[in-house]
């Protein structure tokens, strides 16, 4: 398997990252996982792919946007790889369980149905220019509204076109059943953006952040389930999703 993600200059997204491999690897030890980046870390594609004949590659991504569509395929193709590309992790119900944990380490009881129908929740992701991603994104957020019983849930976008997380909170703290709020970032690592997206719930008084989705359980278990989607499709070995 191996690993694909953005990169960043923050050394908490590459740290974030092995992470995560790290908990891959204790799921599934007989399963080769690396690692790659398409910016700013190393070991950048063009330097593990081409060695790779063997591997599928798992992007770690929550959407199918512009680095999905094009960054990727672009990287292994200069770097004259052509192994598979699993789909990007979202959307999930894994990702939902991931985001129930993260909002749990936030402080909020999100086992108790009554608080869940009288809280609010910001889902703040990156933002993206490609319009289908963010209404991925708010379908996501929909789901989760319904399948979990939040009182409401609603995106906020760290760049790009809004909302922002002032305007979703703001839009949050005037329906009739939010009695709390929270922000649950959807993204991987932290970084610039979660870094944004944590100011602005602060500074307008949210009353819980959870953290980035990180190298959550669910997020191994979902990497693995992609790996092994993707090898039943070209029929290579798979490793078996937990």
């Amino acid at each position: 398997m191996l690993l694909l993600a953005h990169g960043s200059r923050d050394p908490r997204h590459a740290a974030t990252v092995e992470a995560l491999a790290a908990a891959v690897r204790v799921l599934r030890p007989e399963l080769p996982v690396t690692t790659a980046y398409l910016d700013h870390c190393a070991p950048r594609i063009a330097q593990v792919a081409p060695r790779l004949t063997d591997a599928i590659a798992v992007p770690l991504l929550l959407n199918r946007a512009f680095h999905a569509k094009h960054d990727i395929p672009a990287a292994l193709r200069a770097a004259g790889s052509a192994i598979p590309v699993a789909d990007v992790l979202g959307p999930s119900p894994l990702l939902l369980d991931a985001l129930d944990r993260r909002l749990a380490e936030s402080g909020l009881d999100v086992a108790d149905p009554a608080v869940r129908a009288r809280t609010g929740v910001v889902l703040a992701a990156a933002g993206s220019s490609d319009p289908a991603a963010n209404a991925t994104t708010r379908a996501v957020a929909a789901e989760w509204r319904r399948t979990r019983g939040w009182a409401a849930v609603t995106t906020a976008h760290a760049s790009g076109a809004g909302p922002t997380v002032p305007d979703a909170l703001a839009a949050l703290r005037a329906a009739p059943a939010v009695r709390t709020t929270a922000v649950a970032p959807y993204l991987l690592a932290p970084g610039l953006l979660p870094d944004r997206i944590a100011t602005a719930a602060t500074t307008h008084t949210a009353d819980h952040l959870a953290p980035v989705l990180g190298a959550a359980p669910e997020l191994a278990r979902l990497v693995l389930a992609r790996h092994t989607e993707a090898a039943r499709t070209v029929g290579a070995p798979a490793a078996h999703s937990a």
